[in-house]
């Protein structure tokens, strides 16, 4: 029996008068006179070359690299980094408040909102988005298939978490049990047994989630749920874990407690969101896992209790006075005590606040830890966080993310300046309440390039 490869040739020579047509070669680019922060190390790769063949990086060189068919992009000494890697956003959250979208937002709402999220985030640098709950795989398979512009895209799907936590959106007098707008769309599920969390979390990897986000702990704006809940019994996080396993994925926990965190780290959570307990007896815990943490640094902000979602709510504004006095230690933790951390925003809202706030995150970064720090975290280590998700779940197994490296996907930003020493070149806002809306993309940025293919470039 003659093998498929023989018989593709001589259907091929039939076609084609004999000859077998040769495959095209990948296009390449070719960035030179560039100055590189690989993701990894604190010095740049100085006067370098990067040559990009099709979707990845082929070589990396401070040699001059041989490539007569490439285009060439002379980078004019600017610095050539990896794309920026959002490890916590809510592309499909509008806002403005639970409420509201529980009870007056259609499915063509939550869907044009997520288009616009998705190329906003794009053109903020950020080629990697982790979703942290209420997308499903609809948004990426529309990114990846051209229809949209966005980032490569991870989604959680559905939120998972007991009746009366961090993922119960019903209406106030909603019956336990009752199908919500939410649960119609796969955005959040009341789960109240490890049942309820093996059924939902299969349904979301069903419907193309990357991990499972599990709601562990409550929050401060949020209408039922103390930001001390303690929420779901240890069975319950099992189950999720479980699941997560099934599939050679992961589990990512809202968790603010010291005791959520420990619990969660022990049932074999990965990834801690918010994690605001942080210290280091949890560090030396998640060393040992190998887990990671992402941080909205915007819940250390001075002015967070002036926002009006909790300025006027009584209730949520006693929350966040509780709150930020417990979290007061979180940064001198970190500092002392470090871990992976990856970055987070946790908007949700209008394209044009969660816009302005992603800049703001940026600059808070910087101020609490550093530049180094911070664009490691903006990364390496958000390209290392997602690909938790395995094998079989993972969309993009080519190459890594988050590096400048030969082999890694070609998701790259060429920008002006050195951002070890002027980190505002990435982007940072100065305010975030009451800040003038910003531009589609920073200025500072003259290069957005994904996968291979350039979405932005003002060189020229």
């Amino acid at each position: 029996m003659r093998s498929v490869t023989t018989l593709y040739a001589s259907v091929a020579a039939c076609f084609f008068g004999g000859a077998v047509l040769a495959e095209e070669p990948p296009p390449q680019t070719l960035f030179t006179n560039v100055h590189v922060f690989d993701g990894v190390n604190e010095a740049r790769l100085e006067n370098a070359s990067v040559l990009v063949e099709g979707n990845l990086i082929k070589t990396v060189s401070q040699d001059a690299i041989d490539a007569p068919n490439a285009t060439v992009i002379d980078g004019g000494g600017r610095t050539l980094t990896p794309g920026f890697v959002e490890a916590h956003a809510h592309l499909m959250l509008m806002g403005p408040s639970l409420p509201s979208m529980e009870a007056n937002t259609t499915w063509e709402d939550f869907a044009i909102h997520g288009t616009k999220m998705a190329e906003m985030y794009l053109m903020q640098g950020f080629t990697t988005v982790r979703d942290a709950g209420g997308g499903n795989g609809g948004l990426r398979r529309a990114i990846d298939s051209g229809q949209i512009v966005g980032p490569r895209y991870y989604p959680s799907a559905a939120f998972i978490g007991t009746r009366g936590g961090h993922s119960d959106f019903a209406n106030f007098t909603a019956p336990p049990g009752t199908e919500t707008n939410m649960s119609r769309l796969n955005m959040a599920r009341e789960a109240d047994n490890p049942g309820d969390v093996q059924k939902y979390g299969r349904n979301n990897f069903r419907m193309g989630a990357t991990q499972l986000k599990y709601m562990q702990s409550g929050g401060v704006v949020s209408a039922f749920d103390p930001w001390q809940l303690l929420a779901g019994s240890p069975e319950e996080i099992k189950a999720a874990v479980q699941v997560a396993n099934e599939y050679g994925s992961y589990v990512m926990a809202h968790s603010y407690r010291k005791e959520a965190i420990m619990g969660a780290l022990e049932a074999g959570v990965m990834s801690i969101e918010h994690g605001f307990s942080f210290d280091c007896e949890i560090a030396e815990l998640m060393k040992e896992k190998g887990a990671f943490i992402t941080t909205n640094l915007t819940a250390f902000d001075p002015g967070l209790l002036d926002i009006p979602a909790v300025a006027n709510v009584p209730a949520s504004l006693a929350k966040a006075k509780s709150a930020s006095a417990t979290f007061a230690n979180y940064i001198p933790n970190m500092k002392e005590c470090p871990v992976k951390r990856a970055f987070q925003t946790d908007c949700v809202g209008s394209v044009e606040a969660c816009n302005i706030q992603i800049a703001y995150e940026k600059k808070l970064n910087n101020d609490f830890f550093g530049a180094y720090t911070s664009l490691v975290t903006m990364t390496s280590t958000g390209g290392a966080l997602v690909g938790l998700s395995g094998d079989f779940m993972n969309p993009y197994i080519e190459g890594k993310l988050g590096v400048i490296e030969e082999g890694a996907y070609a998701d790259i930003l060429l920008m002006d300046g050195n951002p070890l020493e002027d980190f505002s070149v990435v982007g940072t806002g100065d305010k975030w309440f009451g800040a003038e809306p910003r531009p589609e993309s920073p200025e500072t940025l003259r290069i957005i390039m994904k996968d291979g293919v350039i979405y932005k470039n003002t060189l020229n």
